[in-house]
């Protein structure tokens, strides 16, 4: 079946389109390899947190690319498929709600960046991540960080789209496994009626312990996972991850193979 065409851009995201300036300047300088990085889910209580890996053409452009903060459900859908076709290579990582507990928010997002990365199947020469803290850290390539990134750079918005959808997809799956929490319609983030659904049912499976919220909330015998030391945002400390992609293709300074087709990182365990 045909992907679906992307709907017509909403006028107030015309003439907001991210650029190739970054990823520009970078190619010029001999970086042939160069990614955006932007991550998903750092903020809610339930699900995955999900980083996407986008490795872009020189040569063509997909339109109505935005920041998918910008867009709606349907545009991102829409443009999922258009996305992973065009680019050279993409990646999906996600580390678990288990995950975030153990390891703490940061080492979780450093993880799930590995993994996405591992997902390309090359290794990059440069890294662009989106915001203030570079997430990626010591490891595959040089990195830069770029405040407002999914706004303004192609390939991080470009990631940003992949892994939004991909984790949209995952928190619709768990709606039907938990109904009453809405993850269909929230993803697992806060909201007025989740709560509700918590302090009247508890917690789920996919849910994070680590809040401290929880502490307030009259769950019997459930006890807050606290929250490690960050491990430091200069790396991981020896917590490593590998895509399921790693597995059958290992990265290569060669490049990125050509149209290839993106991979998540294992399955996020319920």
């Amino acid at each position: 079946m045909p992907a679906a065409s992307a709907p017509p851009l909403r006028r107030a995201l015309q003439g907001r389109a991210p650029s190739l300036a970054h990823e520009r300047e970078l190619w010029e300088a001999g970086h042939r390899i160069v990614v955006g990085v932007d991550e998903v889910g750092r903020g809610a209580w339930a699900g995955p947190l999900t980083v996407g890996a986008a490795v872009v053409p020189t040569d063509r452009r997909v339109n109505k690319i935005r920041d998918s903060k910008q867009l709606t459900e349907r545009e991102r859908e829409a443009l999922f498929d258009r996305i992973a076709g065009w680019c050279v290579a993409w990646g999906v990582g996600h580390a678990s709600h288990a995950e975030c507990d153990s390891l703490g928010m940061s080492a979780a997002q450093r993880l799930a960046a590995h993994r996405a990365i591992a997902g390309l199947g090359c290794a990059p020469d440069y890294v662009l991540v989106d915001g203030s803290w570079d997430f990626v850290g010591a490891g595959p390539g040089s990195t830069r960080r770029i405040v407002r990134g999914d706004s303004t750079c192609l390939s991080i918005a470009a990631a940003s789209i992949l892994a939004k959808v991909t984790r949209d997809r995952i928190m619709r799956a768990e709606a039907e496994h938990h109904p009453g929490y809405d993850f269909d319609a929230n993803k697992g983030y806060p909201c007025p009626r989740h709560k509700v659904a918590l302090r009247g049912m508890g917690p789920t499976a996919i849910h994070r312990r680590a809040w401290v919220f929880m502490d307030h909330l009259p769950w019997t015998g459930l006890h807050r996972v606290p929250q490690p030391d960050q491990l430091g945002v200069g790396g991981l400390d020896g917590v490593t991850g590998r895509s399921s992609a790693s597995d059958a293709r290992p990265p290569t300074l060669s490049g990125c193979p050509t149209r290839r087709a993106g991979a998540t990182s294992p399955s996020v365990a319920r």
